[in-house]
């Protein structure tokens, strides 16, 4: 099976630049998403450095929860962090594993845990995150790409042989298993317009770039399922206004190719929050 044309195969990168959130999923520090920039004396977890084997070792982001990502000299990322219910590095490898036949996505190196810890290992694309500085003058263009990237995601993955979900039922019984209560108006849906493979953290920092704007690639994917499409789209466009204020939302739908469906965005960003 041949990966999509239309998000080019990458190497390996040097580096990689971010921001803090402003939001939830707002910005992306390295190739991961996260919170903040760990100071550079950060304290190395014993697995990363074994991890490592020797390679030099530079701190890219941290997490709420106390996850950190690594930059290697010899151009791989680690990220490693306690056990989450939610999206588990687990999940994520496997489907990276499964979505790389068809789009660009890091290829996954180790992946592992122990009682309290996770980890991942992934080789680094040449691509920087959506919302990387660099694009602070250029908002348009990096919303149009996330916009066409997603599409292209859509396009590419086959519902058919996808093996996992991310419907609104599932969503809200894993929120469930977490003790978090959705409210009753969220439990039905709007009837499905199309089913595809969500990405299933389709925020900005989320999709890759290159130097001159094009999108190359998606990391994050560990909810990545079938759903409805306005699942994806509807937390992509929300995430315009986190990263690069109001007046982004339609830009991003527009590139995507489509009309906003009102109905379904507010249904699908009020799931999003509360789940």
């Amino acid at each position: 099976m041949e990966r999509s044309l239309s998000l080019r195969d990458t190497v390996p990168a040097d580096d990689a630049r971010g921001s803090e959130r402003s939001g939830p999923g707002a910005a992306l520090v390295g190739q991961d998403g996260g919170v903040s920039i760990p100071d550079l004396s950060i304290d190395v977890p014993a697995r990363v450095r074994e991890l490592a084997r020797g390679a030099a070792l530079t701190p890219v982001w941290r997490n709420g929860l106390g996850g950190l990502t690594f930059r290697t000299d010899d151009r791989r990322y680690i990220k490693w962090g306690p056990l989450d219910d939610e999206a588990n590095m687990r999940d994520e490898a496997e489907r990276m594993r499964w979505a790389h036949q068809w789009i660009t996505v890091p290829e996954v190196l180790e992946q592992g845990q122990d009682a309290a810890h996770e980890w991942l290992v992934t080789v680094a694309l040449d691509a920087r995150s959506a919302v990387d500085p660099r694009w602070a003058d250029e908002p348009e263009l990096a919303v149009r790409a996330v916009g066409q990237a997603l599409r292209t995601l859509h396009d590419a993955l086959p519902v058919a042989e996808c093996p996992w979900e991310w419907s609104t039922a599932w969503r809200i019984a894993n929120a469930a298993e977490r003790g978090t209560r959705v409210p009753d108006e969220l439990h039905e849906a709007p009837p499905t317009d199309r089913l595809v493979v969500c990405h299933g953290d389709a925020c900005m920092p989320n999709t890759l770039l290159d130097d001159d704007g094009r999108p190359v690639g998606f990391v994050d994917l560990a909810a990545l399922g079938v759903a409805d499409r306005w699942a994806d789209i509807a937390v992509a466009s929300m995430s315009t206004l986190w990263n690069f204020g109001p007046g982004w939302e339609d830009t991003l739908i527009a590139a995507y190719g489509i009309e906003p469906d009102r109905e379904r965005l507010e249904y699908y960003r009020r799931l999003w929050n509360e789940t």
